[in-house]
C-alpha cells in the first residue's frame, strides 16, 4: 500500500521538526520537512504536522505571528477538505491562533494559549513527563485506536500551555477534549502538579468538531518509541520499559496509536 504523504512544517524557530519527521516516518508516512514559505509543496499532502518550538521567538504571544502567514490559509483549506492536521506544542498554539481548534464556530479564534500558572500565579517554563488520560477517542482520527480512559506518559515542554477557552467551546469541552492530565492511574485533577499549567478542564489536547484537527501541548514525537520512556515512569509502561532494559525489543511507545490513527485517516485522502 502506498504511504500517505505527510508534511512537517518548519517555521523560523521550530526545533522539533526532525524528531517529528522521524516518528511519522517510523509509523508509515512518507514524511518530509517543508519550510513555511514553500506554499506549493503542501498541495499534495495527505497529512500535516505543525511541530513544537518557538516560532518567531514567541513574539507578541506564542504562535501569533506564524498564524498570520500565507501558508496557514492553505492549511485551513486542507483541513476543511478532511486532511488530518496535528499541532504539537507551538503548533497547537498556531492552530489556536488561526481558529482551527475547536471549530465550534468555524473561522473564529475560540481558544487561547496562556502562560502556565499555579493557583493563579505564574510558574514559568515546565519540562517534565506527564500522564494523559484519553477522552472521546472515537470523535477524533488521532485517538480512534485508543480506549476511553487509557493512560499515556508523554512529556511536556512549554511556558504557555494553559488552554483558555471561549464560552461556546467551554460548553463543548466534555465532547471535544482528546486528552486530559491525570496521574499514572488515570485519576484526573485540575490542580497542580497533575494539571501543571492551570489549563481549563485539565485540558492537554483538543480536537475540532470534525475530528480531523487536533492541538496538543504534550510532545507525542518524544514518546513514539519505548526507548524514549524514562525508567522512572509508573503504570503499565514501567513494566514494558523494564523488559526493554532486560534485553527485549525496542518496541512502540505510548503515542503509537496516535500516529497510526493519523496515518490511516490520511490514506483516505490519497
Amino acid at each position: 500500500m502506498k504511504k500517505p504523504k505527510l508534511i512537517v512544517l518548519q517555521f523560523p524557530g521550530s526545533n522539533c521538526e526532525y524528531e517529528t519527521h522521524r516518528a511519522a516516518s517510523y509509523y508509515g508516512f512518507e514524511s518530509r520537512i517543508v519550510r513555511w514559505n514553500s506554499l506549493d509543496e503542501i498541495d499534495d499532502a495527505n497529512a500535516i504536522i505543525l511541530p513544537g518550538g518557538f516560532s518567531y521567538q514567541d513574539r507578541v504571544r506564542s504562535g501569533a505571528i506564524s498564524s498570520k502567514l500565507p501558508i496557514l490559509k492553505k492549511i485551513i483549506m486542507k483541513a476543511s477538505s478532511g486532511v488530518p492536521v496535528l499541532g504539537i506544542c507551538n503548533g497547537c498554539q498556531i492552530l489556536a491562533e488561526a481558529g482551527l481548534i475547536a471549530g465550534v464556530n468555524k473561522g473564529q479564534v475560540e481558544i487561547g494559549m496562556a502562560p502556565n500558572t499555579r493557583d493563579g500565579l505564574p510558574v514559568g517554563f515546565i519540562c517534565d513527563w506527564k500522564y494523559l488520560v484519553v477522552k472521546n477517542p472515537k470523535r477524533s482520527v488521532f485517538t480512534q485506536y485508543y480506549d476511553e480512559n487509557e493512560v499515556l506518559p508523554i512529556p511536556v515542554n512549554h511556558g504557555e500551555g494553559r488552554f483558555v477557552v471561549s464560552k461556546s467551546v467551554s460548553n463543548e469541552l466534555i465532547n471535544l477534549a482528546s486528552f486530559r492530565y491525570s496521574d499514572h492511574q488515570g485519576v484526573e485533577s485540575t490542580s497542580f502538579p497533575i494539571n501543571h499549567n492551570g489549563a481549563s478542564y485539565g485540558l492537554a489536547a483538543i480536537s475540532n468538531v470534525d475530528g480531523n484537527v487536533m492541538g496538543m501541548m504534550p510532545h507525542p514525537e518524544r514518546a513514539a518509541r519505548l526507548r524514549q520512556i524514562p525508567v522512572s515512569i509508573s503504570g503499565e509502561w514501567r513494566e514494558k520499559k523494564r523488559q526493554l532494559l532486560s534485553g527485549g525489543s525496542d518496541g512502540v511507545g505510548p503515542s503509537e496509536k496516535l500516529f497510526v490513527g493519523m496515518r490511516d485517516a490520511a490514506r483516505e485522502t490519497q
